[in-house]
């Protein structure tokens, strides 16, 4: 059996965990809003059209943040259209997704169903198609209290207290030759600016995230985030990465060491950052908002023959399996070893469109992805510890990857040590081993695992529990070593406690 060493120091510290790291995304796209959150009439919504079963899964995550509404719908989007009476609301033509807004829902809607989710706003403006005038007006209609004519608009739409929204986008993918206004470098971060000087001239305590490299095989990458920053270092607090991957090849090994890559992109993206902040001289230092992530291939070619202009139709609806589900733990992991630089992210998203969550008019299930989510999620807060982790690697198109990812996280609060791990080893368990002897009195409570015999099992309405984790993992702390088993291609959260 292959072993995996993993070494941590009290005093060597990553850096806190910003809960916004375990944040999602809900935009205009497919069945994400319209039969995802939101579904009027339907038996299972309340008196707010606003679907019981989802919000009962999201609160169970405990998502901090939300990012609405886009992504590339953004980039052609009216605000205005989706606020007022919804008899008088118009339906737009979506050029992103090729279907039809019907604007029923919009701005006030989102937020009412973000205060029953539990969660926060991260509110994305227009910068594709408009510019600085209507993002002014939009976060006058959000945070001005009211004497004005867009904050009296809100009131008159029956929201007398301002939203108070304090994270903004500023535009979405816009190195993208795909996005609605596609702009270069030297467009958008005049662009970003500006319209970010406006904003934060009406509200001065919003924080805004400019565009970074829609991935890092975008031709543009590295000099875009140079030459953005350069316009725009003053007025803006993050960058944004977004990434997806895919095993369309049907490669397993490949797929999981997509990770690498990923870590790879957040290291380079972070010199960029300060490269600009050494050149400037700045004092302030940029963070990321890794605001787009997940796995993205399945639901390509079923999406190919949706009809155009098409309302809410099944797009995106990825069916995710046990593989999926532990690249998105690596992924989860690597965006815990960069918690000093990266603040905000984002799985896009978060119903049925490419999603943790599905529904049908029956109900909702749980998809495989959603349970090192959730896990992240909710044992994830405190402090990441520098995590070194002493294992086998295999040869991958992204180099050498470890067959072990790991990091652990310490909350002081809850008296508490959670290691998060994935085992790559398609075929072996993994022998664990880890030098707790700083940490005297720590004991495990519980080890759970997520696995399954088939790589390919997914969960189903009919069988949502096909790929659901499990406690009673085989791990323990003897002689201040923790010791344990990591079962061949598994997910594994190790938690412990100090004996009272």
């Amino acid at each position: 059996m292959k072993k995996t060493e993993i070494c941590i120091d009290r005093e060597f510290r990553t850096g806190e965990v910003d809960e916004r790291i375990f944040g999602s995304f809900i935009e205009h796209l497919g069945r994400a809003v319209y039969g995802g959150i939101y579904q009027p009439g339907s038996p299972l919504a309340d008196e707010e059209g606003f679907r019981r079963d989802t919000l009962a899964f999201i609160r169970e995550i405990g998502v901090p943040l939300v990012r609405y509404p886009g992504g590339n719908f953004v980039s052609a989007y009216h605000w205005e259209d989706g606020v007022g009476p919804a008899h008088l609301r118009p339906k737009r033509l979506d050029l992103a997704w090729s279907v039809i807004e019907t604007n029923q829902f919009g701005l006030n809607e989102f937020m009412n169903w973000a205060k029953k989710a539990g969660t926060s706003p991260m509110m994305a403006v227009n910068l594709g198609t408009r510019g600085a005038e209507e993002a002014k007006d939009l976060i006058e209609y959000c945070n001005v209290p009211g004497g004005s004519y867009y904050s009296d608009l809100r009131r008159s739409h029956g929201y007398e207290k301002p939203h108070d929204i304090k994270l903004w986008c500023l535009g979405n993918e816009m190195d993208g030759p795909w996005q609605t206004g596609h702009k270069t470098a030297d467009e958008y971060g005049r662009l970003a600016q500006e319209t970010g000087r406006i904003m934060k001239m009406v509200d001065p305590e919003i924080e805004l995230v400019a565009c970074g490299s829609s991935n890092m095989g975008m031709a543009t990458f590295g000099s875009w985030e140079e030459t953005v920053l350069d316009h725009c270092y003053d007025e803006v607090d993050y960058l944004s990465l977004h990434t997806y991957y895919g095993n369309g090849e049907n490669n397993t090994a490949d797929f999981l060491a997509s990770s690498v890559n990923m870590d790879a992109f957040i290291s380079s993206v972070v010199s960029i950052c300060d490269a600009v902040r050494a050149k400037r001289r700045a004092k302030k230092k940029i963070h990321l908002s890794f605001d787009e992530w997940n796995v993205w291939y399945h639901s390509k070619e079923q999406d190919k023959k949706i009809p155009r202009w098409s309302q809410a139709p099944h797009q995106l609806e990825d069916i995710y399996n046990l593989e999926d589900a532990l690249l998105v733990g690596s992924m989860l992991i690597t965006l815990l070893r960069h918690a000093d630089r990266v603040k905000i992210a984002c799985l896009a998203q978060l119903v049925n469109v490419i999603a943790p969550i599905m529904t049908d008019g029956q109900g909702a299930w749980a998809q495989t992805i959603f349970y090192p989510y959730m896990h992240a999620s909710r044992m994830g807060r405190g402090t990441v510890l520098q995590t070194i982790v002493k294992t086998p690697v295999y040869e991958s198109r992204y180099g050498d990857a470890p067959y072990v990812d790991a990091v652990v996280t310490e909350n002081k609060r809850e008296g508490t040590l959670t290691l998060f791990t994935v085992n790559k080893n398609l075929e072996e368990d993994m022998e664990l081993s880890m030098d707790l002897r700083q940490y005297e009195g720590y004991h495990v409570t519980k080890h759970i695992i997520l696995t399954h015999d088939d790589l390919k099992a997914v969960n189903t309405r009919e069988r949502p529990q096909e790929v659901a984790p499990r406690e009673g993992g085989r791990s323990q702390v003897s002689d201040g070593y923790l010791k344990g088993i990591l079962p061949a291609r598994s997910w594994n959260v190790i938690r412990m406690e100090k004996w009272k």
